[in-house]
Formats: structure tokens, C-alpha cells, sequence
């Protein structure tokens, strides 16, 4: 299935959930929000979200500082 990353297309095999679409991009256990569609998804519910063909997914990485 094909997605939307950060603006780019993204193949994925099917089925495919957020946590596991993080783990692909080296991003698992990190600080990251996540939007899907328009909605940001709790990182509770990131291994239980699936992702569908056409999402448009939006990763942002947390960064510190003052």
C-alpha cells in the first residue's frame, strides 16, 4: 500500500501499523508526535493504529531546549 510521509510516497507491505511504519524509519522509542489524517495519535496508540491505503502521515520530532 502506498501512504504519504512527511509529503513523500511511501510503499508499504499491508498490514501495516504505526508503531511498525516508526520502526521502518528508525524512529521506534523515540520522542516523535504523529498525525494521521488530520488526527495527532496518542503514542499509547501507535501499536494499535493500522494504517490504510492513501494516509497521509505526519511525523514531527520533539526537540529540547529553552
Amino acid at each position: 500500500m502506498d501512504i504519504r510521509l512527511n509529503g513523500d510516497t511511501l510503499a508499504l507491505p499491508a498490514p501495516c501499523t504505526l508503531a511498525e511504519l516508526l520502526a521502518t524509519q528508525g524512529l521506534a522509542g523515540r520522542r516523535v508526535a504523529v498525525e494521521v489524517n488530520g488526527d495527532i495519535i496518542p503514542r499509547g496508540r501507535h501499536a494499535d493504529h493500522p494504517l490504510a491505503e492513501g494516509d497521509v502521515v505526519e511525523i514531527v520530532h520533539a526537540l529540547g531546549g529553552g
